[in-house]
């Protein structure tokens, strides 16, 4: 009896494990599994363009445009945007802002992002 007790108590933890597990895989409300996958593609492209600039203005000393971080071989991208998102830089003398923007449509709404020195990848308003 106390074998069965034993087994029932594990199985009961290990539905309620799975369940936790399984919630947590699941996309956002609203997205489907591509526009997440999508959407961390972006943010891993808005921090190698950070990365870039940042070596850059090391070598440098100044922040560089997105066609002079290609051109340079500081950055290689093999398309200047990702599954709907396009990619610009602008620059000042002390900082940078690397930005991801989408056209929104309301069938499917996105979100733009932006990444500067601080190497925090933002969604922007």
């Amino acid at each position: 009896m106390k074998s069965l007790v034993g087994i029932l108590i594990v199985a009961a933890l290990s539905v309620v494990v799975y369940k936790l597990y399984l919630t947590k895989a699941l996309p956002p409300e609203g997205k489907t599994p591509q526009q997440t996958i999508d959407v961390v593609g972006v943010k891993n492209d808005l921090l190698a363009i950070a990365q870039a600039e940042r070596g850059y203005q090391a070598e440098h000393g100044f922040y560089a445009s997105l066609d002079v971080l290609e051109s340079s071989g500081a950055m290689v991208m093999k398309k200047s945007g990702r599954d709907g998102y396009t990619y610009e830089v602008q620059t000042s003398p002390g900082n940078f802002q690397a930005i991801a923007r989408c056209s929104s449509t309301p069938e499917l709404p996105c979100t733009n992002y932006s990444i500067d020195s601080s190497m925090q990848v933002q969604p922007l308003p």
